[in-house]
């Protein structure tokens, strides 16, 4: 059982010192407890990171610039090198439109990274 709610309603109303304050105290507390008030103050859910594995690639090497006979060194520096070119924090003070165009590449990136990493976890 949940008391915070009942604990500071008691103590506001003990502060007054009014007795009809003390139990309208309780009272709301204790309806803060189960839920019934106050959820504009609790903070919300936190929205979902998107994914990168809701999108699908279709040639990840491509979009690193790699053919799919390299090495795990020579696509972890194309990744690197890529997102260095794209990562939307060069972009930060630029119009909304070329950030978003720099988010979007990331994603595919990070996507296509993401993507060659399980391939080859599983081969």
């Amino acid at each position: 059982m949940k008391w915070t709610g009942k604990i500071v309603g008691l103590l506001v109303g003990l502060l007054t010192r009014n007795p009809e304050i003390i139990v309208l105290g309780l009272l709301l507390g204790h309806l803060y407890d189960i839920g019934l008030i106050g959820a504009a103050i609790r903070p919300a859910a936190k929205p979902k990171p998107e994914s990168s594995a809701e999108e699908p690639v279709a040639d990840p090497y491509a979009v690193l610039g790699v053919s799919a006979g390299s090495s795990e060194t020579e696509i972890e520096q194309a990744y690197r090198r890529r997102m260095s070119e794209y990562h939307p924090d060069r972009v930060a003070n630029s119009a909304d439109e070329i950030r978003k165009l720099a988010e979007q590449r990331a994603r595919e990136i990070n996507a296509a990274y993401e993507t060659i990493q399980k391939q080859r976890r599983k081969d």
